[in-house]
């Protein structure tokens, strides 16, 4: 039987404790400390199971990101029907599951979090949740920065309840905010009435979104009390949504803070002393040099970070036929330690962020990207900026229709094809990949859930039937079917081979500037995969070093050998086409089952 009672080793205890001092000074550490030890001792006596040894991220992992209620059937909880249908529908193609916010809310679609330790009767239950645990790694989302305006917390705010007198982030009129840094063209402070008068508070995110002050360490230990309950519930992976912008000083930007860093490295020591399994995922819509920072030193702050730029990216190559900023942007990806690497996506509940992709692409490419968004019907949303103007914030758009214009009358299959190989670069780079639920279905744009909103990301929100969607996906003429069927097919092939260990080496291949190809090697540097994708609507070829690339290889994609046995490779690519090809084909191979 496990030991209950928990020993926190001397150097987590000592990063613990140097984390407090930092934020809140000595004295307080000297209060804090022993109420973060009881809550820790408490969890571990509850939980001593999740005392076991870190797993380090696999080949096999992936993770769909999906709403608790995006498949919706009469009569039953949507958290039952998406366990049951993922269980049939994707077991052994996806790893992880990223159920987004599944809380009580009052805005945001589940992002203004009204009780976090409560699932949404309107959802179902923590059973429900736990339906999915036998067959899928669970992520859950820690809203942290902010909490409801209808929460309890600020209602006590509101009625000058002194226990919750110092949560929220209180500013005088005509203090000077200029320096700020504003992720949306909206008011950052709300003005509130108390009985004391009224009150400006914190909102960088909406007026129904009171932005939590980590200065009081009351906060932050009913926030790692929250983190800990899902942890209990079953949370392997905990997304840190918004965390940039967490600790708030006033005469600085209020973005990427020493004390932010602070506080997430204070979680994830934390979470080392008791469920070293469980990993924290930083969700920063910034600039690729600023996002991985959440790095930290590759030991000690989050051990996965959203991979930001790849979106833009993959659409720039893709809308040009040229995949030079791309592959010189692969080229320098570089992770601090084998404990890290990055969350890749192209798509999810947000829009296509184009802050990240900022110095890599020209002011002339973004504005490309924009008009293409638009003339496609999708929206685009814009930040303010310290002077007072607006730049454009992210493209509000699927990504199947950022790619391929709804009303264009291109054939169906060079839009799947144009949509594929964006999926295809997506699993093929270094990291773990997240595929949105839309994405995985081959959702285009939802026009009417804008205009049922008001809201340009509700176009990629939409809630699905089971039934139709079901139909449609057994139907082989729907792009639904095709996509589903050629995504799935890609990521079994992919959890296949440990070439595409997170942990493994990328190399880019420089040949044709319409190709990016990618050369995965596994840890251990016996399994390599040659990943070929022809960004272009054009045939295109090229020449690949003789010593290295020799046939016949494997087409990991359509199970052929691809090239004849002691002659250079010089691969011919239909337009949009994929190759991952097996270096280790005929060879004697260590290979993972698919999970």
């Amino acid at each position: 039987m496990p030991n209950t009672v928990l020993h926190i080793p001397p150097e987590l205890t000592v990063r613990i404790q140097d984390h407090l001092v930092f934020l809140y000074g000595r004295a307080i550490d000297r209060q804090c400390y022993p109420q973060l030890e009881s809550l820790l001792a408490e969890f571990h006596r509850l939980n001593p199971e999740m005392l076991t040894s870190a797993k380090p991220f696999s080949h096999t992992d992936s993770i769909l990101i999906t709403y608790g209620d995006q498949i919706r059937e009469p009569g039953r909880h949507p958290l039952q029907s998406l366990a049951e249908f993922l269980r049939l529908q994707v077991k052994g193609a996806i790893a992880g599951v990223h159920i987004l916010p599944f809380f009580p809310y009052s805005s945001d679609d589940g992002f203004s979090v009204i009780d976090y330790t409560r699932v949404d009767p309107a959802l179902g239950s923590w059973d429900d949740v736990a339906q999915l645990r036998p067959d899928f790694a669970l992520m859950f989302d820690a809203v942290i920065n902010h909490i409801s305006s209808q929460s309890d917390w600020f209602q006590r705010f509101l009625q000058d309840d002194p226990d919750y007198a110092e949560y929220f982030v209180t500013i005088e009129p005509g203090v000077d905010l200029s320096r700020v840094t504003r992720p949306r063209a909206r008011p950052l402070l709300t003005p509130v009435h108390t009985p004391s008068g009224e009150k400006l508070v914190w909102t960088t995110f909406s007026g129904d979104q009171i932005d939590l002050n980590f200065a009081n360490p009351d906060v932050l230990l009913r926030v790692i009390e929250v983190l800990l309950l899902y942890v209990a519930h079953g949370a392997s992976l905990i997304r840190l949504d918004a965390i940039a912008y967490l600790w708030k000083s006033v005469g600085t930007n209020c973005i990427h803070l020493e004390q932010t860093h602070r506080v997430v490295q204070l979680v994830r020591a934390v979470l080392d002393a008791v469920a070293p399994d469980v990993k924290l995922v930083t969700e920063t819509n910034v600039p690729h040099e600023e996002n991985i920072t959440y790095f930290g030193d590759g030991t000690h702050e989050a051990q996965m970070v959203y991979q930001f730029p790849l979106a833009p990216l993959a659409l720039n190559a893709i809308q040009t036929g040229q995949a030079t900023h791309l592959s010189r942007w692969a080229a320098g990806l570089s992770l601090p330690s084998d404990q890290v690497t990055f969350f890749n996506f192209t798509a999810s509940h947000d829009g296509i962020g184009v802050m990240p992709a900022r110095g890599i692409l020209s002011p002339v490419e973004v504005q490309a990207l924009v008009d293409q968004t638009l003339a496609h019907g999708g929206h685009v949303s814009y930040r303010t900026n310290p002077d007072g103007g607006r730049s454009v914030y992210e493209l509000n758009i699927s990504y199947f229709d950022a790619l391929s214009d709804p009303h264009g009358g291109e054939p169906q299959a060079t839009q799947i094809g144009r949509f594929m190989i964006s999926q295809a670069i997506m699993l093929a780079l270094i990291g773990v990949p997240g595929i949105y639920a839309h994405s995985l279905f081959g959702s285009r744009s939802w026009p009417e859930g804008v205009a049922q909103t008001g809201r340009p990301r509700s176009i990629n929100r939409q809630n699905l039937q089971r039934a139709e969607l079901e139909a449609e996906l057994a139907d082989p003429r729907s792009i639904r079917h095709q996509v589903f069927s050629a995504f799935t097919h890609l990521l079994r092939q992919r959890a296949s081979h440990r070439a595409f260990d997170p942990h493994g080496s990328q190399r880019v291949i420089s040949d044709n500037p319409a190709l990016l190809t990618l050369l995965r090697t596994s840890p251990d540097g016996q399994d390599r995969v040659l990943c070929i994708h022809n960004v272009s609507g054009g045939e295109q070829s090229c020449r690949l070093p003789a010593a290295d690339f020799t046939g016949p290889l494997l087409d990991m994609i359509s199970g052929e050998p691809y090239g004849a046995a002691g002659q250079q490779l010089c691969p011919v690519l239909r337009p949009y086409q994929v190759l991952w090809l097996d270096c280790s084909a005929g060879e004697e191979k260590n290979r993972n089952a698919s999970p």
